[in-house]
C-alpha cells in the first residue's frame, strides 16, 4: 500500500510572511562569510547535501539582494515611468510562461495593469498578480498598497 502525503497549503500572506520573519528577502552580502563556487558546492553536496543547499540558497539570496534596485523613499510618489520600469522586471518572469501584462493606470498609491497571453484564463493569474507583480512593484515602492488585474 502506498503512503499518502497529506500537504499543508499555504495562502501568499503566510508565505510572505514566513519570508520575512526567516529574513529571506534580506541577507546581506556580509552574512556570507565565504562564497563558494559552483564546484565546491557540487564537492560538499556529495558529502552532505542539505549543508550544500543551505549554502547555495544564502548565496543566491545574497546575491540578489545585491542586485536589488533601491527602494524609492516612502514620501516621494512613484512615477508612471518609475511603476513601468518595476512592471517590466515582473513581465519578465510572466515571459517564461507565455504570460504578459501591460500598465493601464496609476491612480494614487494603486496600480491597474492587464494580464495577458496566457495569463488570461489561467488559473494561477491571481497567484502570479500577488507573489509576482504586486511583490515586485511593492519592493521598490513600499507606498503602493495594492495592484488590480483590469479586464
Amino acid at each position: 500500500m502506498k503512503k499518502v502525503l497529506q500537504l499543508k497549503r499555504y495562502s501568499a500572506e503566510q508565505l510572505e510572511e514566513r519570508n520575512r520573519q526567516a529574513e529571506l528577502d534580506r541577507i546581506p552580502p556580509a552574512y556570507i562569510e565565504r562564497w563558494y563556487t559552483e564546484a565546491e558546492l557540487d564537492d560538499l553536496y556529495v558529502r552532505d547535501p542539505k549543508a550544500s543547499l543551505e549554502i547555495s540558497r544564502r548565496q543566491e539570496m545574497a546575491r540578489r539582494a545585491a542586485a536589488a534596485p533601491a527602494v524609492a523613499a516612502a514620501s516621494a510618489p512613484p512615477t508612471e515611468a518609475d511603476v513601468r520600469d518595476a512592471l517590466e522586471e515582473a513581465r519578465s518572469v510572466l515571459l517564461r510562461d507565455g504570460g504578459d501584462l501591460e500598465l493601464v493606470a496609476l491612480e494614487g498609491t494603486v496600480v491597474r495593469v492587464r494580464l495577458k497571453g496566457a495569463c488570461v484564463g489561467c488559473p494561477n493569474s491571481v497567484l502570479d498578480l500577488k507573489t509576482v507583480v504586486e511583490k515586485t512593484v511593492r519592493r521598490r515602492f513600499p507606498q503602493i498598497t495594492e495592484v488590480r488585474n483590469s479586464y
